[in-house]
C-alpha cells in the first residue's frame, strides 16, 4: 500500500544528486550549503531513493544547528523517513531523535516549539511521542499564542491516534479548561475543533452554554460552529430548533465566508420559507458587494438551486437577482437571465421587462467589446418572456426593430424571427410592426435577417396602403433597372482581349462604378474603353442594401425578393379595384424579375445563378403572368398555415420539456404521515412550526423519495463470471460525458476467508484506467463493492477486460478467475439533446460534417426511416415534424 504523503515537491530528475556529494555539504559549517543538501536529501526521498547512510551525518552535523531553515527542513526530512522495520516495530535508531525532539519542545526560540508541535501532527510511531508527552502538555499553558494553538493541534493528533485515548485519558478535560481561558482567537478555533473531532458532546455543551456569544466570536471559531451543527443535525434532526436559532444570529456577521457557509447551512437544515428567504437574501448580498467573478459565479449556483427547490421564496428576489447584470462578465450575465426566466409571472413581468429594455439601451452607448453579444443575451431573454406573456410585446418590439440593422448579425437575426413570431401571436400589433418595419427595412444590412423581414411584408401587408408602401420600399432598396449595362459587359470582353492599360477614373456626371475594392467611382467617356472590369450599375449612392447583396451574387435572397413581389402582387389583385395600376404592377415585377435573371447569367457576376434559385424566379414569372385559383390559395394561405403549425409545435414542444424536467414524485402508501395540528406546539418558534409544515406537505407529496430508476439499472448490470465460479463479480457501468465508472460486486462463495484479493483491469481502444488497483480480504461468503474509473478520450468503441487474483491461507499460489469482456460502446454516450437554430447553423457552417454512409434499407417510407434512424443513433431531431 501507498504511504499517505504530507509534501509535495516538483523534482527534476535529470541530474540526481549523488549522496556523497550531499553527504560532504552537510559535514562543512556553510549553513547555505546544508539547507540545499537538505533539500536535495529531501527531493531524493520523495523520488523512492533511500539514502540510508545519510541518517547518521545528519543525526551528527544538522541536528546541533542553530539554523531555522535547517530546523524545519529536519522536521520534513524525519517527516518522510521510513521509522519503522518490516514488521512495524520503531528502528531503535530513532531514540537518537526523541531526545532532540524533547529539547526542541524546551526550547527559548517560540519558532523552533511551535513547529515541532506542527511536527508531532505527523508522527504516527506512539513508542516516539510516548515520551514526548509532558513537554507537549506544558506548551499548552505557554505565553505565547503560536505555541499554543499547535501545542492544542498536537494533543489532538496524538488523541487521534488508535491507542491515543490510553496516552492522553483527559485530554478533552485539558483542552475544555483551555478552551474556557483562551483569548487568542487562532488557538480558540483549534481547541474547540479538538473538542469537535474528539469529545462532540464536551463540544455541543460549550456551544450551547455561550450561545449568546457566538456572534462575537472570530470568524475562524464560527466557521467549525457551523461545521459542528450540520454533523449534529444530521445525526439528530430532531435537535435543530435549538441550532438555527445560532444561524440565524451568525447571518449578521461581518465576515462573508460566515454569512455564505451560514446561508448553505440554512438551506440544508431547514424548509421553512422565512429560513430560506433569510438565505436567500444573504446569497443576493453577496452577488452584490463581492467584487470577484468566481465568487459572484458560485453565489449563482447557490440561487440556482433554491430556484429549483424553492421557487415560490425565489420569485419575490427576482429584482435583486437582476442587478448582478451589472457585472460586465458575460458568463455571470448569462448566468443570471437563465435564473431570472424561470422566475418570471403575471406579477413581476413587467418590471423585468423595464429593466431588460433599460439593459439594451445602456449597450447601444457602451464601449464594451462583448456588447454584442450581451446585446443577443437581452433579445433572447425579452423574446421569451414575451412568448410567455403576450401582452408584453407591445412595449418591447419596436425598440427591439432598431437592431434590425445591427452590425452583430447575430442578434439581429434574433430580432427578426423575435418579430415574425409576434406579428403572428399578437394581431392587434400587426399594423404597427408592418409600417415600422418598412420604415427601417433599409436599414438591414444582413442577408438572412434580409430574407425573413422579407418573408414577413410579404405575408402580413394586408391593406391597400400596406402593400402599395411594400411594394415600393422592395423597388427602392433594388435600385435602378438594369442592374449592368450590356453594352459594358460586351466592351467588358472585348478590354479583356486588349492589354489591359491602368484605369484613369475621373469624376463626370456619368453613372457611378464599382471598383476592386469595393467603393465607388464615375466612369468617363475617355476613360470608358480602358476600363477592363465590366461595370455594375450601381445606381443612386443611397439606393440599398437589396441591390448591394445582389451584387455580390447572393440569389437565394434575390429568389426571396421575387416570391415576397409575387406574392405582394396577388394581393394587390385581391385589394386594389383598378385592373390598370395591378397591371402596372405586375408589369414592374416582371421586369425586376427578368432583371435579376439577366444579371445571373451575365458574365459580371464571379459566379452565375444556381439552379434552385432559377427555377424559383422563374415560377414567379409564369404565376404573375398567369394565376389559378388554387395557386393563389397556397401561396397567400398555405404559407401562413404551416408557419402557425410551426409555433403551435414548438410551443407543445418546450410545454413538453418542461413537463420533463419537473420532478415526478411518488409518496409510499405505508409513509408516516404527522397530524401536525394535533402535536403539542409549547415552546416551539414559529421557523420550528413552519418547518413541521413543509416536511408533511413533502411527504405528502413525495418529494422526499427521489425515485431511483431502478428499472433501467437493472438494464445495465453486466455479469463477469459465472455462477459457478468461486467468486462471482457483476459490474453496474455508468457513463457520464468523458468518464466511465465500473461498480463492481464482488461475493466471496467459498467457506474461507479470500486475501489479497484484486479486480486487475486492461483496456483496449481509447480508454485509460484512472486509479491503481487495491488488494482487499474477503470474509466467506461476503461481498465487497469495489468502484474503477475509467477515462474515455475518443468516440472509439472500447474494450475493458481483467480478472480477479485471490489468495487462500492453504493453498500458497495466487488463483485466477478471468472476467467476461465489458464492450463500452460509443452509443452510450450519446443522449438526445437540444439546440437553437442559430447554433446549429453557426456549428454546421463551423465544423466538417458531412461524411457519405451507405444505408441499405427495406423501409419504403422516408418519415418512417428517419424515425428510425433517430431510434438507432439515440439523437433528436431537431426541427418539428
Amino acid at each position: 500500500m501507498e504511504k499517505s504523503c504530507t509534501l509535495l515537491i516538483h523534482f527534476d530528475k535529470g541530474t540526481p544528486a549523488i549522496a556523497n556529494e550531499i553527504k560532504e555539504a552537510l559535514e562543512g559549517n556553510d549553513v547555505s550549503a546544508k539547507v540545499d543538501a537538505m533539500k536535495k536529501a529531501i527531493m531524493l526521498l520523495l523520488n523512492g531513493e533511500t539514502l540510508p547512510q545519510l541518517f547518521i551525518t545528519i543525526v551528527r552535523y544538522v541536528l546541533p544547528s542553530e539554523d531555522h531553515t535547517v530546523q524545519k527542513l529536519l522536521l520534513l526530512y524525519l517527516e518522510i523517513i521510513e521509522k519503522t522495520d518490516a514488521k512495524g516495530r520503531v528502528l531503535p535508531e530513532m531514540i537518537l531523535i526523541c531526545q532532540n525532539l524533547r529539547n526542541n519542545l524546551q526550547h527559548p526560540n517560540e519558532y523552533i516549539r511551535g513547529v515541532t508541535l506542527r511536527f508531532l501532527c505527523r508522527l504516527n510511531e506512539t513508542e516516539i511521542i510516548e515520551p514526548l508527552i509532558p513537554s507537549v502538555l506544558q506548551n499548552l499553558e505557554h505565553r505565547h499564542p503560536f505555541i499554543r494553538r499547535n501545542a492544542i493541534l498536537a494533543v489532538m493528533s496524538i488523541y487521534k491516534l488508535p491507542q491515543g485515548d490510553q496516552l492522553l485519558v483527559d485530554a478533552p478535560d485539558m483542552i475544555e479548561k483551555v478552551l474556557s481561558t483562551e483569548q487568542d482567537p487562532s488557538a480558540k478555533r483549534n481547541a474547540f475543533l479538538m473538542l469537535f473531532t474528539c469529545a462532540q458532546e464536551r463540544a455541543t455543551n460549550y456551544l450551547l452554554t455561550h450561545v449568546d456569544r457566538v456572534s462575537e466570536w472570530g470568524e475562524l471559531l464560527q466557521m467549525v460552529v457551523l461545521e459542528l451543527i450540520r454533523k449534529v443535525c444530521r445525526t439528530n434532526r430532531g435537535e435543530k430548533a435549538k441550532y438555527i436559532k445560532i444561524i440565524i444570529a451568525l447571518l449578521n456577521s461581518p465576515s462573508t465566508a460566515v454569512i455564505y457557509e451560514c446561508a448553505g447551512t440554512l438551506v440544508s437544515l431547514s424548509s421553512a420559507p422565512s429560513a430560506i428567504k433569510a438565505a436567500a437574501n444573504t446569497y443576493c448580498q453577496l452577488l452584490l458587494s463581492q467584487s470577484d467573478n468566481n465568487v459572484k459565479l458560485i453565489v449563482l449556483d447557490r440561487l440556482n438551486e433554491l430556484k429549483s427547490s424553492h421557487r415560490d421564496v425565489m420569485v419575490d428576489l427576482i429584482m435583486d437577482v437582476l442587478r448582478a447584470l451589472s457585472s460586465p462578465n458575460l458568463d455571470i450575465q448569462r448566468k443570471t437571465l437563465d435564473i431570472v426566466l424561470e422566475l418570471i409571472t403575471p406579477r413581476n413581468i413587467n418590471e423585468v421587462v423595464l429593466l431588460l429594455k433599460k439593459e439594451v439601451v445602456k449597450t447601444q452607448t457602451g464601449e464594451l467589446e462583448k456588447n454584442g453579444e450581451y446585446r443577443q443575451m437581452l433579445i433572447q431573454a425579452i423574446h421569451s418572456c414575451a412568448i410567455k406573456f403576450p401582452e408584453v410585446a407591445s412595449t418591447v418590439v419596436h425598440l427591439l426593430m432598431d437592431f434590425l440593422g445591427d452590425s452583430n448579425v447575430a442578434s439581429a437575426i434574433d430580432v427578426v424571427v423575435f418579430v415574425r413570431e409576434i406579428i403572428e401571436t399578437n394581431p392587434k400589433l400587426r399594423v404597427s410592426i408592418i409600417t415600422r418595419l418598412l420604415d427601417t427595412f433599409y436599414q438591414i444590412r444582413a442577408a438572412r435577417v434580409c430574407s425573413c423581414a422579407l418573408w414577413i411584408i410579404g405575408e402580413y401587408c394586408l391593406s391597400l396602403s400596406e402593400v402599395e408602401s411594400a411594394i415600393a420600399t422592395i423597388k427602392q432598396c433594388l435600385g435602378d433597372l438594369p442592374f449592368y449595362s450590356a453594352s459594358e459587359e460586351g466592351e467588358a470582353t472585348d478590354a479583356s482581349k486588349k492589354t489591359p492599360q491602368a484605369s484613369s477614373i475621373t469624376i463626370s456626371s456619368r453613372r457611378p462604378a464599382v471598383l476592386a475594392d469595393g467603393t465607388y467611382a464615375t466612369q468617363s467617356a475617355a476613360s470608358e474603353t480602358a476600363f477592363s472590369p465590366p461595370t455594375i450599375v450601381q445606381g443612386s449612392l443611397a439606393s440599398g442594401n437589396l441591390r448591394s447583396l445582389l451584387l455580390t451574387g447572393d440569389f437565394f435572397l434575390g429568389a426571396v425578393v421575387a416570391c415576397t413581389l409575387t406574392k405582394l402582387v396577388l394581393r394587390l389583385e385581391e385589394v386594389q379595384p383598378s385592373k390598370v395600376e395591378v397591371n402596372k404592377a405586375t408589369t414592374r415585377t416582371l421586369l425586376i424579375l427578368v432583371s435579376m435573371l439577366q444579371l445571373g447569367q451575365s458574365y459580371v457576376l464571379p459566379h452565375p445563378i444556381d439552379n434552385d434559385s432559377y427555377d424559383r424566379i422563374v415560377l414567379c414569372m409564369r404565376l404573375l403572368c398567369n394565376t389559378g385559383d388554387e395557386i393563389r390559395k397556397i401561396w397567400l394561405q398555405s404559407c401562413r398555415q404551416s408557419f402557425v403549425k410551426m409555433l403551435s409545435e414548438k410551443q407543445l414542444r418546450e410545454t413538453e420539456e418542461l413537463k420533463a424536467k419537473a420532478q415526478v414524485s411518488h409518496a409510499q402508501p405505508d409513509d408516516l404521515i404527522d397530524f401536525y395540528h394535533l402535536k403539542s406546539r409549547k415552546g416551539m418558534s414559529l421557523l420550528e412550526l413552519e418547518d413541521e409544515v413543509q416536511d408533511d406537505l413533502k411527504r405528502a407529496t413525495g418529494e422526499f423519495v427521489k425515485d431511483a430508476d431502478d428499472a433501467n439499472k437493472l438494464n445495465r448490470i453486466l455479469q463477469l463470471t459465472g455462477f459457478s465460479d468461486p467468486v462471482y463479480a457483476e459490474a453496474y457501468v455508468t457513463v457520464h460525458h468523458y468518464d466511465i465508472v465500473l461498480d463492481v460486486t464482488v461475493i466471496n462463495r467459498t467457506k474461507e476467508t479470500l486475501q489479497n484479493l484484486c479486480l486487475e483491469l486492461a483496456t483496449m481502444g481509447d480508454l485509460k484506467l484512472v486509479e491503481r488497483p487495491q488488494n482487499y480480504t474477503l470474509a466467506p461468503e461476503s461481498s465487497k463493492q469495489i468502484k474503477a474509473n475509467i477515462k474515455v478520450s475518443s468516440t472509439e468503441t472500447g474494450v475493458i477486460f481483467g480478472n480477479i487474483v485471490y489468495e487462500t491461507s492453504n493453498v500458497l499460489e495466487r488463483t485466477v478467475v478471468v472476467l467476461n469482456d465489458i464492450h463500452i460502446d460509443i452509443m452510450d454516450y450519446i443522449s438526445p439533446a437540444v439546440c437553437s437554430d442559430t447554433a446549429f447553423r453557426t456549428m454546421w457552417a463551423e465544423f466538417e460534417w458531412e461524411n457519405k454512409v451507405a444505408v441499405n434499407t427495406v423501409i419504403q417510407d422516408e418519415k418512417e426511416f428517419l424515425n428510425h434512424i433517430i431510434k438507432s443513433i439515440n439523437m433528436k431531431c431537431l426541427t418539428a415534424p
